[in-house]
């Protein structure tokens, strides 16, 4: 269980940083910056993969209602352009940018650090596992995430993003060979790249 020990250890507003949609096809990533107020910190809160739909939603709530939360993007477009690693920290750098406070120290999920954050950080290697500030963060992102996701599902049906997440599983797979690319999937991903490929050599 994630516990507050780096939080404490290192003192003053600490902000738990992570970001998710690193491995779909479609679709931004999304990371979330958290301050928890050690006084209140939700009951139940836990690495985001080890909740079910409905306590994470219940968490969210209790998050949302007691801490310094902010959620921030990098596009399809940037992905593209900057690659996935240098977009998803420009996405935690956003979000550490946006609290409504500015953060003493950053604990960020992973072992590299973004180059352009403006606070002191530490990487800590599968953080929402170990900090409660990172596991907060891994629950807010992955939500605003699928809700994204759930969203662009009802404006390009067929893909199945609202289950899949824009990740590659079968049914994106067989849905992006019979229906083709939409403006929301990562053309620089090999699976997507390749059907543009073969589109390019079926049309000359």
């Amino acid at each position: 269980m994630p516990d507050f020990e780096f939080e404490a250890r290192i003192g003053g507003r600490v902000a738990g940083v992570d970001e998710v949609g690193r491995g779909p096809l479609a679709g931004p990533v999304t990371a979330a910056a958290v301050v928890l107020d050690p006084r209140a910190i939700p009951e139940g809160l836990d690495d985001s993969k080890k909740l079910s739909v409905r306590k994470r939603e219940a968490v969210l709530d209790a998050i949302l209602g007691s801490a310094d939360v902010s959620v921030a993007h990098a596009s399809v477009r940037e992905i593209e352009e900057l690659n996935i690693l240098r977009a998803s920290h420009l996405a935690m750098e956003r979000a550490v940018a946006g609290l409504r406070l500015r953060p003493d120290h950053a604990l960020i999920d992973g072992t590299m650090l973004p180059l352009g954050l403006s606070v002191p950080a530490t990487p800590i290697v599968r953080g929402d596992a170990r900090s409660l500030s990172i596991a907060a963060a891994s629950i807010v992102a992955k939500i605003c995430r699928d809700r994204i996701m759930v969203d662009l599902a009802q404006q390009h049906p067929g893909y199945g993003w609202e289950t899949n997440m824009g990740y590659p599983a079968k049914n994106h797979r067989l849905a992006l060979e019979n229906l083709g690319v939409t403006p929301h999937h990562r053309r620089t991903f090999k699976p997507v790249h390749n059907i543009l490929y073969q589109e390019k050599i079926v049309s000359s």
